[in-house]
């Protein structure tokens, strides 16, 4: 550019250019210019050596530290979190510069913020949850065997997820196990709770428990039906248009919930299944054990007592469990039986050695006697 200058027909400036023939402007064009030197003008080609180099229009730095950035798309199809660990992998073994350091950013970086901040979501629901179960039934136990349909319902959305052939997607599917945990815990709540009023007032936990399944069981299954239910459409991505009466199948609106809904529903059935199952094996599973420790205490105490006085009556009920004594002597043959039988906690086996005779003589004295 000599000069700028404007025209008389003209409101703004123009550049005044000197250029090359067409035919002379090329790169190569730059070898042919001549430079001054001590021994006169000589081609630029005589000394300087041209080479391609990508153009560097600007250095980015951050905290001192020179950046550069590597962007690019995925092909359709392909997961980010596939190709981010196959670079991973690359850059291992690529022998780069340990001086140079590599950064993901973009969607993985977005994706480990999302995984923070819903694993902490996910912990404080589960605590929450826990604070007002424990305050409810006031029982350790009964809170975590509450809170395992929440394991039990994160296993079915894995494997819902692996049946329909899906990815886990931080997000939605996180925000799918958080709402699940607070549907889930539900279904144990109104077991245990009608559990915990019947079994004041029957014989056994058996018979407690049974009662529980019969009835509770149906609200259990139809609540969790009408959910996994409603969900289904969104599973399948079917959207129903009422007023155009017209029913579409992966529509965009509902492409975005499909996970969610998957997640659900399958964590949901899966959960309400082994719910009905495992809470009452674990139920009585606490039963049997407290019978046993009991057992253990009983053993010791019994044998002590016939031992310190071998003339004492053992009377024993065999319903409740219990051994009572009178101030009557029985057979020595029964008592030394009854202890042997009380050691291996055998109380079947107790009531059989008691026989009529020695019950009716403890009723005579007026002495608790054997309750068949």
């Amino acid at each position: 550019v000599l000069f700028r200058s404007r025209p008389n027909d003209a409101d703004k400036q123009v550049d005044i250019v000197v250029r090359y023939p067409e035919s002379d402007r090329s790169v190569g064009q730059l070898d042919d210019i001549r430079i001054q030197t001590e021994a006169g003008l000589v081609p630029m080609g005589n000394f300087v050596s041209r080479t391609a180099a990508p153009l560097t229009t600007k250095v980015s730095r951050i905290d001192g530290r020179r950046v550069m950035h590597v962007k690019s798309d995925i092909a359709p199809g392909v997961l980010a979190d596939d190709k981010v660990r196959e670079i991973r992998a690359w850059i291992e073994k690529a022998g780069i510069n340990p001086a140079v350091t590599v950064r993901f950013k973009g969607e993985d970086k977005e994706q480990k913020a999302a995984a923070s901040f819903l694993s902490r979501a996910f912990l404080a629901a589960l605590f929450l949850i826990a604070v007002i179960l424990l305050a409810q039934f006031n029982s350790f136990y009964s809170t975590l065997l509450i809170l395992s349909a929440v394991i039990m319902s994160t296993i079915g959305v894995f494997l819902g997820l692996l049946a329909t052939g899906q990815a886990f997607g931080i997000v939605m599917g996180g925000i799918g196990v958080i709402a699940l945990a607070g549907i889930i815990v539900n279904n144990n709540i109104i077991l245990i709770d009608t559990y915990d009023r019947l079994k004041d007032k029957v014989p056994t936990v058996r018979e407690a428990l049974i009662r529980t399944g019969a009835q509770r069981l149906r609200p259990v299954v139809l609540t969790a039906m009408t959910a996994v239910l409603g969900l289904l459409p969104l599973m399948f991505q079917v959207n129903l248009d009422i007023p155009a009466r017209h029913v579409s199948v992966g529509a965009p609106s509902t492409q975005w919930w499909t996970q969610i809904a998957t997640a659900i529903v399958f964590g949901l059935t899966f959960a309400t299944v082994l719910t009905l199952i495992v809470t009452p094996a674990a139920l009585m599973w606490k039963a049997n054990l407290g019978t046993w420790s009991r057992r253990l205490r009983n053993r010791g105490e019994v044998a002590a007592a016939i031992e310190r006085n071998p003339a004492t009556e053992v009377v024993v009920d065999v319903a409740k469990q219990e051994i009572r004594f009178g101030g009557q002597s029985v057979k020595a043959s029964i008592r030394e039986a009854a202890r042997d039988a009380l050691v291996n906690g055998r109380w079947d086996a107790i009531g059989e050695l008691l026989d009529g005779a020695a019950a009716v003589k403890a009723k005579a004295a007026g002495l608790p006697y054997l309750a068949a």
